[in-house]
């Protein structure tokens, strides 16, 4: 076991990495590891500049927003930027029928026009610092992998706690390499962040799911808040005397524009990524996970755009949880088509086969029975794990069911003897007070289709999977027919109605738990959550432990036998950098791609009339005129978007993309559907990093939208 603990020495004595565009490094390590390669790769400034202890640097301008997203300051009065679909959560809270700001946009023309948005968080990681030797001081080699757990989680609450108490800041412990290494972070919390603006979905959905993923693209994908603070600029919950924050750093923006090969850099919070996965893994996902993640998926999108297409006000309630679905779904497909088409299941069998000769040459390796580990924990497994998906995608699917769970807490405490009347009604008011998001955005006939369909395929999928017995007992009695069973629930019960739910809280007494116990949602509900923990969870728990304990000993393993090669840790929604240069690619044969777009494309596609394609009349109407400004290049054209090497994933989204200087020409957004399987497997030929050209940001703010003077607060060179 003793190497397992010898990955600081490797950090310390790390060459030049294989592919020159990928990874997501650590800030604290670029001076270190990355430096000379960046500045080889076209950066002018220093790591220093990138990542400080000592002064401000570019990491105190990158935030994580809404704890999903990346966002990032461009002013000095705290305003920031993210992508549309990283706000929209929030401009469709705001929306109704009557201010339709998905359709219309938002643009706060004055301070006290910007809107509030109780719950929305950003944090700015202030440092963070190794504390492996701390984390595994008493770990022993004896240990089985469930105590060696425990034990580091009592480490990790001792460190955490110290470093709150002598900072004040949020502290967190996270691993690297598969818990080979551990670092502290800090993060200080913001809780007032209100929208100052955002284009009409025409703008920044342009392409809608038809272009989610792909590329050529030209979505405006993009949206403005602001974060406030106390007047002593410390972070503080709303509160209208609160004032603008003044950050320590804010970005420059250029518009200067890009060229082909010039150097690019995205700096944020990618969520997470397996590229060192063994081969059975890669299978599973491949062959098991994904089919049936799609297959669903495929079915509950169908039933909301059907009823999309003919019900605004469903299309508004619908909207983001359409883009949810649809986002894993398409991601889904172009992961497996990109692990198929780089052959990376033979790439996979290759490489285990060199580590396999490497591992038999070590003299008492602990390596060389690692990899038949792998396949002993995998084979039957793979069961469960359909079954894990199955019950994830179809189980939980109905909104209806995840509200019934909500119910759970006041059933508990009407059933505690030593509970008051008063704290039970005090719990039904809380509850009742907590509905009125759910119930906004709530169909009762979206629903229940998507109930009928989920427990179709459910039943559908028989033997291969572990049913719940509740739901093939529940369908049985109708011979078979999911929508008698669904109608039934939907009749029978008060949860999925707003009217009948809020009557029954307001008048709740103890002696009325009975109701909620007996609602059939209820008894759904509480039948998943059975399975799931006297099923599910006693099998994926195992197999949790025994492969974390593998995958520490083969990323070790890994690292030993590839000595020469930089490698970077998995994505864990922390601070990365990650670079590379401006560059077309080619999709498939004599299918080539530019690495820009512009707005003529926008109104190109317009023309063929599809949904997703709309054009907003004023946006048209610039473009007839060429009203461009200062924002087009030096050919006249306005840029929409533009595509690089660097290596990003989910998480990424909103991320600032910064030139040589360090300056801001872009916001990350997505990948292109080629590149997707990144995650997994990296290709350089096809992996590519899409962001919206700043510049198309600024003509959308100042041209379009009327609200040049946000612009007078930024800090904008030519």
């Amino acid at each position: 076991m003793r190497r397992l603990f010898t990955l600081t020495i490797i950090l310390s004595i790390f060459i030049p990495s294989l592919f020159a565009d990928e990874g997501m490094w650590l800030p604290i390590l670029l001076q270190k590891i990355n430096e000379k390669k960046m500045q080889e790769a076209g950066m002018k400034i220093t790591a220093e500049d990138i990542y400080s202890i000592n002064k401000s640097s570019l990491k105190d301008a990158v935030m994580i927003f809404g704890g999903g997203c990346t966002g990032e300051l461009i002013s000095g009065e705290g305003l920031l930027i993210t992508n549309h679909h990283c706000g929209y959560g929030e401009i469709q809270a705001h929306s109704s029928v009557d201010h339709d700001y998905l359709s219309d946009g938002f643009w706060a023309m004055s301070r006290e026009e910007e809107l509030p948005n109780p719950g929305l968080t950003v944090s700015f990681m202030k440092s963070m610092e190794d504390v492996t030797s701390l984390v595994l001081k008493d770990v022993k080699p004896s240990m089985n992998q469930k105590e060696r757990d425990a034990l580091i989680r009592k480490q990790i609450k001792m460190i955490t706690d110290s470093l709150h108490k002598q900072s004040g800041l949020e502290a967190v412990v996270e691993k690297y390499y598969y818990g080979n290494q551990w670092f502290a972070i800090l993060y200080q919390d913001f809780k007032d962040v209100r929208l100052v603006g955002a284009p009409p979905s025409s703008i920044g959905k342009f392409g809608g799911d038809t272009d989610n993923w792909m590329w050529p693209r030209h979505t405006g994908d993009f949206s403005l808040f602001r974060i406030y603070a106390d007047k002593d600029n410390k972070p503080a919950v709303y509160s209208k005397d609160n004032v603008p924050y003044k950050p320590e750093r804010f970005y420059t923006i250029s518009l200067k524009g890009v060229n082909e090969g010039d150097f690019t850099m995205v700096y944020g919070y990618p969520g997470r990524t397996e590229e060192y996965l063994p081969l059975q893994a890669i299978r599973m996902q491949v062959d098991e996970v994904n089919p049936i993640r799609i297959s669903l998926r495929d079915k509950r999108l169908d039933i909301m755009n059907r009823y999309a297409a003919v019900n605004d006000t469903i299309r508004i309630q619908y909207a983001a949880k359409n883009a949810g679905v649809a986002n894993g779904w398409k991601k889904w497909i172009g992961e497996s088509k990109g692990i198929n088409r780089m052959g990376g299941v033979a790439k996979k069998e290759a490489f285990e086969a060199r580590f396999n000769e490497w591992a038999s040459s070590q003299a008492g390796s602990q390596y060389k029975d690692v990899l038949m580990g792998f396949k002993t924990l995998y084979d039957p497994y793979n069961y469960w794990k359909r079954s894990e998906t199955y019950f994830q995608e179809a189980g939980l699917s109905a909104e209806v069911i995840r509200l019934a769970l909500r119910f759970r807490a006041l059933v508990q405490m009407s059933n505690q003897k030593d509970s008051t009347d008063a704290a039970v009604k005090r719990e039904a008011l809380k509850l009742k007070s907590s509905l009125d998001e759910f119930y906004k955005d709530y169909s009762v006939a979206v629903d229940r289709d998507i109930l009928v369909s989920m427990l179709n395929s459910y039943v559908a999928a028989g033997s291969s999977i572990r049913i719940p017995a509740y739901i093939s007992n529940l369908v049985a009695k109708e011979n078979g027919e999911s929508r008698n069973v669904v109608l039934e629930m939907f009749n029978s019960s008060f949860m999925p109605y707003k009217e009948k739910t809020y009557e029954f809280l307001d008048n709740y007494k103890r002696k009325r738990v009975k109701k909620i116990e007996k609602d059939p949602f209820y008894q759904f509900a509480k039948a998943m959550v059975d399975f799931s923990i006297t099923e599910l969870q006693p099998v994926t728990g195992k197999f949790n432990r025994a492969n974390d304990s593998l995958m520490r000993i083969y990323m070790a393993g890994q690292m030993e036998m590839q000595s020469d090669r930089n490698f970077y840790p998995d994505a864990n929604f922390t601070l990365r950098v990650a670079y590379g240069n401006v560059k077309g690619y080619t999709a498939a044969d004599a299918k080539n791609y530019r690495y820009y777009t512009t707005l003529d494309g926008i109104m190109e596609k317009g023309d063929a009339g599809a949904y997703d394609y709309i054009v907003d009349p004023k946006l048209r109407q610039l473009w007839v005129n060429k009203d461009y400004g200062q924002f087009a290049d030096k050919t006249g054209e306005l840029r929409t978007c533009f595509i690089a090497t660097n290596h990003t994933t989910g998480g990424n989204s909103g991320s600032p993309v910064l030139d040589g200087e360090g300056r801001l020409i872009g916001v990350n957004f997505d990948r292109c559907w080629e590149g997707t399987m990144s995650d997994l497997m990296y290709d350089p030929t096809v992996c590519r990093n899409i962001a919206l050209d700043i510049r198309y940001a600024l003509f959308i703010i100042d041209r379009f939208a009327g609200a040049g003077h946000l612009l007078k607060e930024m800090r904008i060179e030519q």
